[in-house]
C-alpha cells in the first residue's frame, strides 16, 4: 500500500507542475497575441497611409 501511496504522490507533483507549465505558456501566448495584433495594426496603418509599396531598389525621383 505504501508503494501505491508513493506512486500517486508522485503523480499528483508532475500533474501541478504540469498545471503550473500550461499556465504560464497560456499567459504567454496571450501576450504574445497582443503583441501581434498590435504590430499587425501598426503595419496597416504604416501601409494605408503611405499608399504606395516603396522598394529599396529604385532610383530616387530626381534621377
Amino acid at each position: 500500500m505504501g508503494e501505491i501511496e508513493e506512486k500517486l504522490a508522485h503523480l499528483i507533483r508532475h500533474t501541478d507542475d504540469l498545471s503550473d507549465v500550461v499556465t504560464a505558456q497560456a499567459a504567454r501566448i496571450e501576450t504574445l497575441e497582443r503583441q501581434v495584433a498590435y504590430l499587425m495594426n501598426r503595419e496597416r496603418g504604416r501601409e494605408e497611409g503611405e499608399g504606395s509599396i516603396h522598394l529599396g531598389d529604385e532610383r530616387p525621383p530626381h534621377w
